[in-house]
This record gives C-alpha cells, sequence and structure tokens, in this order.
C-alpha cells in the first residue's frame, strides 16, 4: 500500500492557458497517486474546469507538461483520452435519453461478429459482467430517459470502467442525489479505490470532501495554492484557500423581521405526477420560508404551480388579498413574480446569447428608446449587475457559456432582480456555486428579505436551509409534513417530516 501511495498515475507540472490577455491557468502542478481519491476545490472561475479540459484535450494548454503513470500525454480530445484510461463523468450528463443502456455504454465501439453484424448477445454478455463486478443492478434494455439522475451516472461511470480507467473524474455528481444515492455513489467510488482506480472528485460541498477524499487541492484565481491530506486540514482552512479570506460563520446571521401575512397558498393541488395534494401556507412579508424534502417530494412542482407553469387542480394563490391563480409564467411576472429554476441551462439560460441578453431578456420594455430597444440601456444595466453580483467575465459582450456555472447563476439572479420583485421563488438557487459565492447570495437573499420581498427558497442542503431560512416547510410525496420555526428545529425533525408520508 505504501508503493501504491508513493506513485502517482497522474502529475501535471507547469500548466498554463490564457484567454487573449486573461490567463486562467498560471503553472500549475497537480498529482494523483495511484488508488485514490483526490478532491479538487475552488471558487466558481478558478480555473477547475479549464485545468480539466486542458487535460482531456478539449482544450489545449499554452505551457507545461502532463505525465499519465509516467509517460507524457497531449490528448487531441476525451475520446483519446477516454481510449487511453483517463475519463470523466459530467454534472450535467451528455447521454442518448432516447437509446437503451447497451446503446450508451458501447456508443462509437459496437463490437461485430464475422460478418460484420453488430453483436448484441456480447454487448449484454460484457454488460452483465460489468455491472455484476460493480455490484449493480441495472435493466440494460430500458431508455435513459426512464432512469434516476443517479442511476444514469452509476452506468457513465461503468462506461469509464469498461475503458479500463485508471482516472476517472467525477464533476459535482452529487448536485441532484438523494441522501441514500450519495451513499450508493460513495460505496462504489471505495470500491474502485480498492481496485487501485484513482478518482479526482470536483465538488463545492465541504462534508462530502472529508467523508470521501484522501487530499485535497484548492484552485483560486488560476493558481494552485493549497494540497493537504483530507485528515490533516478543516473546513476553515479550505474556505480562506478558495476565497483568500477567512469566513466566520458559513452563513450571515438572518436579522430580517417578518411582517404580516402576504402570500397565501390555499389547498393547491395537481393532478399529474408526481401530484400535489391540499398543501396550504403562509408566507409573510419580508420572509425567508424554506421548502425541503427528499427528492420528487414535490417542491419544485410546487414553485412552478404557483409561477403558472403547471396545471392546478384546484386551490387558490393569495398576494395581499388578492387573487394570483396564474395561466402562463408571463402573467406570474406581469403580477411581480420572480422564479429561479433548478436546471439553470435548460430552463434558466439563452445559451446562445451573451450575458446582457441573458440580463434584460425579462424586462425589455425597460430598455426601450421610442420604439426600439437601447443596446446602450441594456449594456448599461447588464454592467450594473455585473458589478452588484461580482460576476466574474470580461464584460457584459461575453458569452453566457463562456463562464462558470456559478458565474451563470448569478446572471439569473440579476436578471430577475432588474424587476425588482415582490415574490421571489427559488429552486435551489445555489447549486453548483462555491462557499464564497454562495455567502454572497445569501447576503442578497436576507437584505431582498430586509427590503420586504416575499422569499420562499427550496434546497437539498440541510445546513444551507436551517441557516438562512425564518421557517421551514417539509414536502413529503407531494403532501406538506409540517411547518417549523427554523430556530426551534433541527436536522432529525426535518427528516423525520420529509418521511412522513412515505
Amino acid at each position: 500500500m505504501a508503493d501504491r501511495e508513493a506513485r502517482n498515475i497522474l502529475s501535471i507540472r507547469g500548466m498554463c492557458k490564457s484567454f487573449g490577455r486573461n490567463r486562467v491557468l498560471d503553472h500549475i502542478n497537480f498529482d494523483v497517486r495511484e488508488g485514490t481519491i483526490m478532491g479538487l476545490m475552488g471558487e466558481n472561475g478558478a480555473g477547475k474546469s479549464t485545468m480539466m479540459k486542458c487535460l482531456f484535450g478539449t482544450y489545449q494548454k499554452d505551457e507545461g507538461t502532463i505525465l499519465l503513470d509516467g509517460k507524457e500525454v497531449n490528448f487531441s480530445g476525451p475520446k483519446d483520452a477516454l481510449e487511453n484510461g483517463v475519463a470523466m463523468v459530467h454534472q450535467e450528463l451528455n447521454q442518448c435519453l432516447e437509446r437503451n443502456v447497451l446503446d450508451n455504454l458501447f456508443l462509437g465501439r459496437y463490437p461485430k461478429n464475422s460478418m460484420g453484424i453488430v453483436d448484441e448477445n456480447r454487448m449484454r454478455n460484457e454488460a452483465s459482467d460489468l455491472f455484476r463486478k460493480l455490484n449493480m443492478t441495472v435493466n440494460l434494455t430500458v431508455p435513459m430517459k426512464t432512469m434516476s439522475v443517479s442511476a444514469r451516472q452509476m452506468v457513465e461511470i461503468a462506461k469509464a470502467i469498461s475503458y479500463n480507467a485508471k482516472l476517472i473524474v467525477l464533476d459535482e455528481p452529487t448536485s441532484s442525489l438523494t441522501v441514500r444515492e450519495v451513499a450508493k455513489l460513495f460505496e462504489m467510488m471505495r470500491n474502485l479505490k480498492a481496485q487501485g482506480i484513482s478518482l479526482v472528485y470536483i465538488s463545492h460541498k465541504m462534508d462530502e470532501i472529508f467523508e470521501i477524499c484522501d487530499q485535497v487541492s484548492v484552485l483560486r484565481d488560476g493558481k494552485l495554492v493549497l494540497t493537504r491530506r483530507t485528515a490533516d486540514t478543516n473546513m476553515n482552512e479550505l474556505i480562506a484557500a478558495m476565497v483568500g479570506r477567512t469566513l466566520d460563520n458559513r452563513f450571515p446571521p438572518v436579522d430580517n423581521t417578518p411582517g404580516d401575512v402576504v402570500l397565501s397558498v390555499q389547498h393547491l393541488s395537481t393532478k399529474y405526477e408526481p401530484n400535489l395534494k391540499d398543501i396550504s401556507f403562509d408566507v409573510r412579508e419580508g420572509e425567508i420560508f424554506g421548502l425541503y424534502g427528499l427528492v420528487g417530494a414535490g417542491r419544485s412542482e410546487l414553485l412552478e404551480t404557483m409561477f403558472g407553469v403547471r396545471t392546478r387542480a384546484a386551490g387558490r394563490v393569495y398576494y395581499k388579498g388578492r387573487l394570483m391563480n396564474f395561466n402562463s409564467s408571463k402573467d406570474a411576472m406581469d403580477h411581480g413574480f420572480a422564479m429561479i429554476t433548478e436546471e439553470r441551462k435548460a430552463t434558466g439560460l439563452f445559451l446562445e446569447g451573451d450575458l446582457t441578453f441573458n440580463t434584460t431578456i425579462t424586462n425589455l420594455t425597460h430598455y426601450m428608446s421610442g420604439v426600439a430597444l437601447s443596446r446602450d440601456k441594456m449594456v448599461k444595466a447588464t454592467a450594473n449587475q455585473i458589478n452588484i453580483m461580482h460576476t466574474k467575465c470580461m464584460g457584459p459582450s461575453d458569452s453566457i457559456t463562456a463562464l462558470s456555472g456559478g458565474n451563470q447563476q448569478k446572471v439569473i439572479f440579476g436578471k430577475w432582480l432588474e424587476r425588482d420583485p415582490s415574490v421571489f421563488l427559488m429552486d435551489e438557487p445555489t447549486r453548483g456555486i462555491d462557499v464564497g459565492a454562495k455567502y454572497e447570495i445569501y447576503e442578497l437573499i436576507i437584505k431582498m428579505a430586509k427590503m420586504g420581498k416575499a422569499i420562499i427558497v427550496v434546497s437539498s442542503e440541510m445546513p444551507e436551509i436551517l441557516g438562512i431560512t425564518n421557517r421551514i416547510g417539509v414536502m413529503s410525496n407531494g403532501r406538506l409534513a409540517g411547518i417549523v420555526n427554523t430556530a426551534q428545529t433541527n436536522q432529525e425533525e426535518l427528516l423525520t417530516l420529509s418521511t412522513k408520508y412515505l
């Protein structure tokens, strides 16, 4: 075991990468030992994604060397990397969802028999053996779209193993997983580690880094600023390394003072799965109301129904005594409602547009000059939101896809802040965001509450839901299992309520 720990499966030396005058990676030295799990952390925009893209050949590095198992490599692209034993499982899985598990496993390398016909029996046998070794039970013939995110991730990991991967990079793999699914993923990672396979685990979740990783490295502003054994460091040291300063608390003080009830949801139900059943609750002016529950409990569906994008079967929503039963998102927006969706790329952004387009799209009438849109007004508004949100970018004309996930999320916040909403619905608003940016988002949410806005926040992160709310409603199987005062509850009570109707 000592020999294994002393041997590097991956060594990056002096890696540099610039885009124009912007140096994104500055002489990075990064090692991953054989049969270990290396955590990789850093603020959004710190260079993590760029470093991985240089490793996989998506970008060509400007300087430096990459050694895999002691031999210098320069991959021409992800396929070349995969065929040489280096694989990556992305946060947003890129799979053929209409095809089944077998097709996704063998895509681009179908085995053929002596007649040149695809050998499906061999595919089934090899896939069955693979999943048996990984202690996984998978239906090989079902379309990928019918599987849970966690099951699809497991298939992607199995695909990497089928290429005899020596090194697997996992990018924010737990962002959409339940507690049980995270435990299953970690069990698989430990099994792979025991087989001598190395893993790089990219995550913003501190608790997971300390649970699963042997070592952790931190990037800040394109430089590798810290590498430690996880047993020899702590959360405060990692945070200080990431943001360049200490954060005395993970959450700012929730010192808003809620007023009278302004938002009232009464007996809300839907008819389509997962259906909501007789949901009733009130939110006060200037209150941060949390929604917690297991994946599939109906939290997102509740926000979508309130925002008019999901059909109601029964029930009513009132704001300051006025009926707000919206039939479209435009109707909701016209009445001062805003909503941040969970899937920012699928439903939160226009990926072909720049920052200006994405920041101003919800409020175009505000930027009119006569009968035409004023580009100058739009750019000025975008620059203002970049400044408010501390968005890392070159400027308003940047393509939205050039930004890191966390900075894309800041653009979404800025888009809605331009409308100055009265009711703000937030579905996993800090998903995929680093600890420093999270703190800024928390401060912003509390500031909006102090301005009198009614805020509903959905979060799967227990510390977060307990750290930034006044009260918490807990969903269980489409029902509201209970409402608790945040200051008087704990994790055990929330978990108990979340399983009430299972």
